[in-house]
């Protein structure tokens, strides 16, 4: 029953995302979603969460996008992030 996931940015200033299970941390420069594949970091600044809904994995935000990078579930985030 799980549908694909997908991912969209908008003039680098709106990032939309689907299937997403959770919020693990945000602040202005930077957004960790979790999904069923991994995580996401978004980086940018001026980043707000917009929307974000548990039950049907919608999220979106707004800022400065810079960045998006997919950690594979089972790797550490703190050794993607600094490499």
């Amino acid at each position: 029953m799980e549908e694909g996931h997908n991912l969209s940015i908008e003039q680098c200033k709106r990032v939309s995302a689907t299937q997403i299970s959770s919020v693990d941390s945000f602040s202005d420069r930077q957004i960790v979603l979790s999904y069923s594949g991994g995580r996401i970091v978004v980086g940018g600044s001026g980043m707000k969460i917009i929307n974000f809904s548990k039950t049907s994995g919608a999220f979106s935000a707004t800022g400065e996008i810079v960045s998006v990078r997919y950690v594979k579930k089972g790797s550490s985030l703190k050794q993607k992030l600094f490499r």
